[in-house]
């Protein structure tokens, strides 16, 4: 029996290795596709979910590729300047655009003119997580629950303040329909991204933070941060003790993110194809799947088709919840 066992943790040992020699070795090339960098735009600043969101994927992707893949950030205006660089960049695949809800289903309600359209000018190539936002407050905050919240603001109403990555984001249409839905009156404080909201909720210049369990976990995990409530019912990573709002008794507050991989409209079919096939690699490792996770998100990968039809879905969803907010950006 012993022998047996050996001889069978012996071969997975080796079932494993070598799942993960397939996964490290390069994919081939189609039709002398990629032979350059590829680039990664992330529209927000570095420091945010967005663009560490980008930098799990991308880090093993020179290994599947055999090329370098590189993030370039482009921060300003909700994420629209730098969509509308990947929309105007040349459909060759060397430049992808690192999409997210706000980005994609809100802003082109949001903004009179965001600078592109997300249907006409991108191609879905796959969604890389699903994830609820949080509520965040500093580790030093004497909000101790979400019960504290609400009695603080009912206490003292409009003098709480909460920041967001940017007026029209996600995390500032949810902190909306929470004020609406709830009674409960807040300060909205925008930023231009997680980043320096970070900063200032860290600092004791706000008193909460609506954002991505992305860009919050690692401050969760150092301490930093005390988390009071997600967006939805999936308790994952970091997040499995902290309650949702709807088990806090908030009725209609069950809201997902996402982040997802776009490339300019023109890009050719093959070229798409193996983006996808390179990413949703990439995905799978035990690495990459395992940040991830441990950062509030369930890893997705789906097809093309699937990630486009996910967008359609949320454009009508958004676009309802910013005409209903009364939210709007010249």
């Amino acid at each position: 029996m012993l022998t047996t066992l050996k001889f069978n943790a012996a071969a997975l040992c080796c079932a494993l290795l070598a799942g993960q020699a397939a996964l490290a070795q390069p994919m081939p090339q189609v039709g002398g596709f990629p032979n350059q960098t590829i680039k990664f735009l992330s529209p927000f600043p570095a420091g945010g979910g967005n663009d560490g969101t980008t930098r799990i994927v991308t880090s093993r992707l020179s290994d599947i590729t055999g090329q370098s893949a590189v993030v370039d950030n482009r921060g300003g205006a909700g994420g629209n300047i730098g969509a509308k660089v990947v929309a105007d960049a040349k459909p060759d695949g060397y430049t992808v655009l690192t999409g997210q809800v706000s980005l994609m289903a809100v802003n082109p309600t949001l903004y009179r003119v965001p600078g592109f359209d997300p249907l006409k000018n991108f191609i879905p190539i796959t969604q890389i997580n699903a994830a609820p936002l949080v509520l965040v407050v500093a580790s030093n905050s004497p909000l101790k629950s979400f019960a504290d919240l609400t009695a603080q603001i009912k206490a003292q109403p409009g003098k709480v303040t909460y920041a967001t990555p940017g007026n029209g984001t996600l995390s500032h249409l949810v902190g909306v329909v929470l004020e609406k839905d709830s009674a409960l009156s807040m300060t909205h404080v925008p930023y231009k991204g997680a980043a320096p909201a970070i900063t200032d909720l860290l600092g004791g210049q706000v008193d909460l933070l609506i954002t991505s369990t992305a860009s919050a976990a690692g401050f969760i995990q150092n301490g930093k941060m005390r988390a009071l409530a997600v967006t939805s019912p999936r308790r994952i990573g970091v997040f499995t003790k902290v309650p949702t709002l709807e088990e806090l008794g908030l009725n209609n507050m069950n809201f997902e993110d996402w982040y997802g991989f776009f490339a300019p409209a023109g890009t050719p079919p093959e070229r798409v194809a193996y983006l996808h096939d390179s990413i949703v690699r990439a995905l799978k490792t035990p690495e990459v799947s395992k940040l991830i996770t441990e950062g509030g998100s369930a890893v997705v990968g789906n097809t093309s088709a699937a990630f486009a039809a996910q967008l359609r879905e949320d454009i009508a969803r958004w676009s309802r919840v910013v005409k209903l907010s009364g939210a709007a950006i010249d």
